[in-house]
């Protein structure tokens, strides 16, 4: 090693443009790395969909979903299946197990969906196999209103999506809102009926005037001549003159019986922006693509289309991420600066300005360093890889402290500067290659963290892993370098003067002299600090939650209302909070049917938009007025929730209860609801039970409908006609990128109840009534069905009230129900199952990184007694971290706080290593145990205490929830980008403040303790 050294200083001038090249590519990397807010995982979910128009959820489940499970049960690495079956519509969701290979799962899921579509119905559309991509979500929302028809705010956004899709770095824009077109043909069953035509004949006849003939082409000799046969409808015209009925030499056509228009599909929602009529584009950028300069092109692209846009149309920016990430990188900067100021005035204070401007210069370049890797290994700019950038700041300048520390003692006993850095850089080379092996140590487990969480969080141990690497290289190579050129003019044997050093000489020596009465001391104190910590703790929690910038609003009614009386009902919530000073946009969406991400009575849905965070009351505050403007509104249930980040969503309690019998299953429904409110503390409580409601059914006599020639298609194409239409056929005119369905229906007038039982249908005797062979009678409705690995499921969620915690309410609602109906079985999912695997993996991960250490340290020390002694630096420690956390208010998180412990881990052996590495060469020179431990003691003060106190001042913005802008200059008190990290930043803060004092105190009394256990046991 010291010939690598010796390399590195004499050859200062190639070290030094390495150096330079390193700085260089590094601001290069920052510039050109990809910035996002969360990280591009991988989620391990696939889903297939399938649609059959107008089919029941019963039937869906029948002819759907089974098959489909049937054959994708047997897929490998298959973790859950849910599947769910809606009118219309089903789908069947896999979840796979961590690891697996996204392109082979797709290949293995398509060839079973192609092996399953022979056995579903014919009139089925084609099943949909669809990935989960985070990277391909929404990266910005603009939201389009104003006093404009429907179908001019459809046309301005289409045209807009085309011109933003025409951007490089946009992957796709879609339309929230949008409606699809439809050529509605309203008809007259009168008419219909006076010419004789039925509904059979009028879909063969627009069908088969509705094809592309391949005439082929003619060859004459003379020359070849192409032959066309136009027959694909491309207008309104093209439908009109379609002849329906011929008699004698009289046409009729479609002109004659029949009103066309060019209209859009049913509403299945309205959305308002700010009150007035609009539409939203959700903008995803390509994966790879900069965040902040896709959006920017947008933002420009819309700012330059704003002139020539219908009047009247207002652009407001709903959701924006690149905000988010340039007040993130700003954060990164200004915690960077301060960290590196800190250090600085510190390293200044105690050992000189050179020291310190070299010192300090290791922290940029091992940054950029790393950002430069980072960047080369594909990774990109996100929430995890800058915390672990700010995490990793305060650790970056330790080895190069040790090393300056000595290098500076050599200069004070008059050594030339070369040869006191190099002479400094080998002696503490192997201490601090061991004390970054073994915060690597700690770190490498992490990376094989399974589940989403870990794709989520892997990112933290691989920047710590890559810039310590680089750490590691500026202290033994660069920083010598840097020294060796230095003119440093001191006079020999000037002593090193470290404040307050004769107070803690006198301190230590008196805790040398019972130093088993320091060890009970401290044990009293741990002791103390945990009972502390169990009567006044926070609780638990998962992932930390901060102030949001939106939140949104469900609105929940029950029974079975039209999609306009679900729109009035949330106006009127509308209008309550419309207005709201700290709300900058309002985007209020109902809707007939939701999504499976909603309970089944969710009506419609209120998204708010935050200003910013320094301009408003807490997120909590405006959640109180909201609700107090909206409580005397009778018949509705209103439910927050705020905006979340990280890879856990949803409610935090997710109880399932599965079975066969669905009597039953509601039965085992009932009884965990009365329980948990019975208990208390869980609130927000819902089901995915179908609502009570009525479907109407036309049971068909099919004696009596064959005597009369008629059958169960005919019957249900009559009543096709009041419902949604009857598909005739499909065309694609040319302002519109899909194809658009050509449906004949009954005017509004005659699209009711009533006329089910008025319909008559052409048949060889005639026209007959539908009621001389079908019965119209009610039926119990039934919305959506859930099932999970191929049984019915009935799923609870819930939310935890303020005060009380999610293990303990779980495990008092397992103590009250004891018993569940027969053939029902509970399964706790959610949070708390994720709760438990992380929990696992980290308590694994926890002891794969003492293993380890305790190779790096038996290697090290080659003591057994001594390798104890550091990793019980470990266990003392976490009585710090419950300290710090009590100390800051903060609740104990099982991902942030278990990681900080793990991180801490790592840290809190350095100084122990290098101490025990003096105190051993002290021995090996002559000194008594006491006398090496004192000098031990006093002779690493300096660089122990600069070492921590870096690396704490390197958090404490994070501890305090405080940004210093130093180039503004301004200060910032509890920024979202904070409070994100204040546990885990707690966590470390606390457990190295307590770990250093137990460092300095504990560990020279522990190895005296050591050194008499040896002497008696030589028998001396």
């Amino acid at each position: 090693m010291r010939a690598l050294i010796a390399a590195a200083v004499y050859r200062s001038r190639a070290t030094l443009m390495a150096f330079v090249f390193l700085l260089l590519g590094g601001y290069g990397a920052y510039q050109a790395i990809p910035k996002e807010a969360n990280p591009d995982v991988t989620i391990p979910m696939m889903y297939v969909s399938m649609r059959l128009e107008g089919i029941s959820p019963e039937d869906g489940e029948r002819l759907l979903v089974r098959p489909m499970e049937q054959e994708l049960h047997t897929l490998e690495g298959v973790k859950k299946m849910t599947s769910i079956a809606s009118e219309g519509y089903a789908s069947v969701m896999l979840e796979f197990d961590a690891g697996f290979d996204p392109k082979q799962a797709l290949q293995d899921v398509r060839e079973k969906v192609d092996s399953a579509r022979s056995t579903l119905p014919q009139e089925a559309d084609e099943p949909i196999v669809n990935e989960i991509n985070v990277a391909l979500f929404p990266v910005l929302s603009v939201a389009l209103s104003g006093p404009l028809s429907e179908a001019e705010l459809v046309m301005t956004a289409r045209r807009l999506k085309d011109e933003i899709e025409g951007i490089a770095e946009v992957l796709e824009v879609d339309i929230g809102g949008d409606r699809e077109d439809l050529l509605e043909i309203l008809v007259d069953p009168q008419v219909l009926g006076g010419y004789g035509i039925d509904y059979t004949a009028l879909f063969n006849l627009v069908s088969r005037n509705n094809r592309l003939v391949a005439a082929g082409s003619l060859d004459t000799g003379a020359g070849r001549l192409a032959i066309k046969v136009p027959g694909v409808i491309e207008d309104l015209d093209d439908i009109l003159g379609l002849p329906i009925k011929v008699s004698g030499d009289q046409v009729v056509t479609f002109g004659d019986v029949a009103t066309l228009r060019r209209t859009f599909k049913d509403p299945t929602g309205f959305a308002r922006i700010n009150g007035k009529p609009g539409l939203v584009l959700e903008v995803s950028k390509r994966a790879g693509a900069n965040i902040i300069n896709t959006i920017a092109r947008v933002k420009t692209l819309l700012a330059e289309a704003g002139p020539l846009l219908p009047p009247g149309v207002e652009i407001n920016y709903i959701m924006d991420q690149s905000v988010q990430i340039e007040e993130m990188l700003a954060d990164l900067l200004n915690n960077v600066l301060t960290a590196v100021v800190l250090v600085l005035i510190l390293i200044l204070a105690t050992m000189g300005a050179r020291s310190a401007i070299m010192v300090g210069l290791t922290i940029p370049g091992a940054f950029l360093t790393g950002i430069l890797i980072i960047w080369a290994i594909d990774f990109t700019m996100n929430i995890i890889v800058l915390f672990s950038l700010i995490l990793v700041a305060g650790m970056l300048v330790d080895g190069a402290i040790v090393v300056s520390e000595l290098a500076d003692r050599h200069l004070h006993e008059g050594q030339k500067p070369k040869q006191a850095w190099i002479n400094a850089a080998h002696r503490m080379s192997w201490p601090v290659i061991a004390s970054t092996a073994t915060t690597l140590a700690v770190f490498v487990p992490l990376l094989f963290w399974p589940g989403v969480v870990g794709e989520f969080m892997k990112y933290l141990p691989a920047t710590v892993i890559i810039c310590l690497l680089a750490s590691l290289a500026m202290a033994l190579i660069f920083l010598p370098t840097m020294g060796g050129l230095s003119r440093h003019r001191t006079r020999a044997r000037e002593p090193v003067r470290v404040p307050g050093l004769r107070h803690y000489r006198r301190l230590l020596g008196c805790l040398l002299q019972r130093p088993g009465l320091a060890l009970i001391g401290t044990l009293a104190l741990i002791g103390l600090i945990y009972g502390g910590y169990a009567r006044f703790n926070l609780g638990v929690e998962f992932f930390p939650s901060i102030e949001p910038d939106s939140a949104q609003l469900q609105v929940r009614a029950r029974g079975d209302l039209s999609v306009y009386e679900k729109d009035a009902i949330l106006r009127e919530v509308e209008g309550r909070l419309q207005g709201l000073s700290e709300v900058k946009a309002l985007y209020a969406r109902s809707f007939a049917r939701v999504d499976n991400q909603m309970g089944t009575d969710v009506i419609g849905v209120l998204q708010f938009q935050f200003i910013d965070w320094y301009l408003r009351r807490p997120a909590g505050a405006i959640k109180g007025t909201m609700l107090a403007l909206t409580e005397d509104i009778s018949g509705v249930v209103l439910e927050f929730r705020q905006q979340q980040m990280g890879p856990g969503a949803g409610k935090p309690v997710e109880l399932q209860l599965k079975g066969g019998d669905e009597r039953r299953l509601a039965a085992a429904t009932d009884m965990l609801r009365s329980a948990m409110a019975e208990l208390g503390g869980f609130i927000d409580i819902e089901d995915d039970r179908s609502l009570p409601g009525i479907e109407w059914r036309l049971s068909v006599n099919r004696e009596a409908a064959a005597r009369l020639g008629a059958d169960v298609l005919s019957v249900g194409n009559a009543v096709q006609l009041v419902t949604n239409g009857l598909k005739l056929a499909t065309y694609r005119p040319e302002d519109a990128s899909d194809e658009v369905d050509i449906r004949v229906r009954l005017p509004p007038h005659w699209r009711s109840l009533d006329q089910l039982s008025r319909l008559t249908l052409k048949t060889p005797r005639g026209q007959v009534p539908l009621s001389h062979f079908v019965t119209l009678t009610p039926a119990p409705k039934i919305g959506t069905l859930h099932r999970v690995d191929g049984r019915r499921t009935i799923t609870i969620k819930a939310d935890i009230a303020a005060g009380f915690r999610l293990d303990e309410r779980l495990n008092a609602l397992r103590g009250q129900v004891t018993a569940l109906p027969d053939g029902v079985s509970l399964v706790v999912a959610g949070e708390d199952a994720d709760q438990r695997e992380a929990g696992q993996f980290l308590t694994y991960a926890f002891g794969v990184a003492i293993f380890l250490m305790t190779l790096i340290l038996v290697t090290q020390f080659n003591s057994l007694y001594q390798t104890a002694l550091v990793l019980s630096a470990i266990v003392f420690s976490t009585a710090g971290v419950l300290m710090g956390l009590l100390l800051n208010g903060q609740s104990f998180g099982i991902v942030m706080v278990g990681m900080g412990i793990i991180a801490l881990a790592g840290i809190v052996v350095n100084n122990n290593i290098v101490l025990i590495d003096t105190f051993n060469q002290l021995r090996t020179e002559g000194m008594s145990p006491t006398e090496a431990a004192l000098e031990t003691g006093c002779l690493r003060l300096r660089p122990v205490l600069l070492t921590a106190i870096t690396t704490v001042l390197g958090l404490m913005p994070m501890v305090l929830g405080v940004n210093v802008d130093l180039l503004a200059p301004s200060l910032g008190l509890g920024a979202p980008s904070t409070q994100w990290w204040t546990q885990l930043s707690s966590a470390i803060a606390g457990g190295l403040a307590f770990a250093t004092l137990l460092t300095l105190l504990l560990t020279p009394c522990m190895l005296v303790l050591g050194a008499g256990r040896k002497r008696a046991g030589r028998g001396e």
